[in-house]
C-alpha cells in the first residue's frame, strides 16, 4: 500500500493514498477533542464543529453548505474524544473547491453570534434525542465511570447548560488553541497528482512545502516506543494524562478496582454494560485484545455471547462488546439488553465466557478460524472508500505514519493462543471489572 508525506512550512502534514475511483475523499483531522476540553467547557470540541460551518470571513453559511453540494459533492465532519476531523467527498475535477471550503471553515471561521444562537438550539435538542436512546446513552455513562474524574469521561456532547452558554467568543477561544496547521493532518484518497494537492495546498496556505517523502509503504509494525511504564494503560497505577492535550489533568488512577452501579431509568427494558480501561494504540497487546474481542462480541452472528445470550437462551435482542484506545488508556466493555429480571442471570453468563477465554488458551483450531474471520472482516471494512479515507487520515494525526494492511494481517497471524491467555486474565480480571445497569 502505497502513500506520499509532506510537511509545509506552517506545520501542516500532508498524506496522499492513490485509489483508481473518479471519486476524492479529503479533509482535516485535528487534534482537538473533548479530552481537550477545560473544566465548564464540556462540549465545547462539539459546539465549535457545528459552528465552523456558519461562516467565514469569505462565506456565509449558505454558501458554506452550497459549495461542495452544487456540484453534487458532500462536505461533512465529527468530533470524538481526541480530535475532530472535517472533509469532503467529490469528484476529483473538484477536489480544489474541495480544499478552498474545507481550508476556509476550518482556519478561517468568524462563528458568527446570529448563526450559532439558532445552532445551540439544534445541538441541544441533538444532546436531549441521545439522553432518550439508553442504548447510547450508556455507554458515555460507563466511560464516565471508567474514567472519573478525568476529561476522557465526559460526554463528547457535554449537557444542554453547558452548550447554551458558549458563543462567539468560546467557539473563537477553542480554535485558536488547537485549530492550527502544525496540529493537523489534511489526507486525500483519490485519483490525483501528489504534486496538485501540494501546490493547491501551498496556496491556501500561503506556505511553501519543506519535507517531502513518498511514495511509501510501512515495511515494520514497530509502534512508537510510547507502550512503556505509565502508557499501558492496565496494572499498577498509571497516568492517563498527557502534556500534549491542552485541558488535561494529570490524573494518577490506581488498578480500578470492580464496581457495580445501578441507575434507576424507568425503561421496559434493562441495559447492562460491563468492561474495564484497557490498552492505548501504542500497547503491543492491543491487538490481541482486539481479537478476543472480535470472538466474544465482535459484528459476526457467531461471536460468543450472541450464541450464548440470544440463540442459545434468547435472552436478549442485542449483545455486543467493543474496544476503543485512546493516546494513553484505552477501555473494553460488553453491552446486553434484555428483561430486567433476566439481569443477573445474562451476568452470569457472560462471566462464563470471560472466564473460559482466562482459564485455558484456545485450540489453535479456534484461533486459527478467528483470525481468518478477523482479517476477512477488516478486507471487507477497507473496501468502503470514505471510512478507510478518514481512518488513515486519523492514523497518520496519532501514528505519523499508515498502517499497511497486509502488516496487519501478519501481526494478526503472529499472534499465539498464549498472547491471548495473557490479556485475558489482564482484562477480564473480576476484580477490575465495573458494572453499569439501567433498570
Amino acid at each position: 500500500m502505497k502513500y506520499n508525506t509532506a510537511t509545509l512550512s506552517n506545520g501542516l502534514r500532508v498524506i496522499h493514498m492513490p485509489s483508481s475511483s473518479p471519486v476524492v475523499y479529503c479533509g482535516y483531522c485535528i487534534r482537538a477533542g473533548s479530552r481537550n476540553e477545560r473544566p465548564g467547557e464540556e462540549g465545547l470540541a462539539h459546539f465549535c464543529e457545528h459552528a465552523t460551518f456558519k461562516g467565514t470571513e469569505r462565506r456565509r453559511s449558505w454558501n458554506v453548505l452550497n459549495c461542495l453540494e452544487s456540484v453534487g459533492g458532500d462536505l461533512n465532519a465529527f468530533t470524538t474524544k481526541e480530535d475532530t476531523t472535517y472533509h469532503a467527498a467529490v469528484l476529483k475535477q473538484d477536489i480544489s473547491r474541495a480544499i478552498d471550503i474545507l481550508t476556509d471553515i476550518v482556519f478561517h471561521s468568524t462563528y458568527p453570534q446570529g448563526e450559532i444562537d439558532k445552532e445551540v438550539e439544534v445541538i441541544c435538542d441533538e444532546i436531549e434525542s441521545y439522553n432518550d436512546t439508553p442504548s447510547e446513552l450508556i455507554y458515555d455513562e460507563f466511560e464516565n465511570l471508567v474514567f472519573d474524574g478525568h476529561p476522557l469521561g465526559h460526554a463528547i456532547l457535554g449537557t444542554t447548560t453547558n452548550v447554551r452558554g458558549f458563543d462567539t467568543k468560546k467557539a473563537h477561544e477553542f480554535t485558536n488553541r488547537f485549530y492550527k496547521p502544525r496540529n493537523s493532518v489534511f489526507f486525500v484518497y483519490g485519483d490525483l497528482s501528489f504534486k496538485r494537492i501540494i501546490n493547491k495546498l501551498c496556496a491556501v496556505h500561503q506556505a511553501k512545502m519543506v519535507e517531502t517523502a513518498g511514495p511509501k509503504a510501512r515495511a515494520d509494525d514497530a509502534s512508537p516506543e510510547k507502550d512503556k511504564g505509565l502508557h499501558t494503560g492496565c496494572g499498577g497505577i498509571q497516568d492517563i494524562g498527557n502534556d500534549a492535550h491542552d485541558g488535561d489533568k494529570h490524573v494518577w488512577l490506581d488498578k480500578l478496582a470492580g464496581q457495580k452501579t445501578i441507575v434507576r431509568k424507568g425503561t421496559h427494558q434493562a441495559h447492562v454494560m460491563v468492561g474495564s480501561r484497557a490498552y492505548d494504540i501504542y500497547d503491543r497487546r492491543r491487538m490481541a485484545l482486539y481479537l478476543l474481542n472480535n470472538m466474544i462480541g465482535g459484528p459476526g452472528m457467531n461471536t460468543r455471547l450472541n450464541l450464548i445470550l440470544r440463540e442459545h437462551h434468547g435472552l436478549v435482542y442485542t449483545v455486543e462488546s467493543s474496544m476503543v484506545s485512546y493516546g494513553d488508556t484505552g477501555v473494553w466493555c460488553t453491552y446486553f439488553g434484555c428483561d430486567p429480571h433476566d439481569v443477573d442471570r445474562c451476568l452470569r453468563l457472560v462471566r462464563r465466557e470471560l472466564d473460559g477465554f482466562m482459564q485455558n488458551p484456545i485450540s489453535p483450531t479456534r484461533l486459527n478460524a478467528a483470525k481468518k474471520q478477523l482479517k476477512g472482516q477488516i478486507g471487507v471494512a477497507c473496501d468502503n472508500r470514505e471510512s478507510f479515507a478518514l481512518d488513515f487520515g486519523k492514523s497518520f494525526l496519532h501514528y505519523g505514519w499508515e498502517k499497511d494492511i497486509n502488516q496487519l494481517y501478519k501481526n494478526i497471524d503472529e499472534l499465539t493462543a498464549d498472547n491471548l491467555h495473557e490479556v485475558a486474565n489482564d482484562i477480564f480480571n473480576e476484580s477490575r471489572l465495573t458494572t453499569l445497569i439501567y433498570k
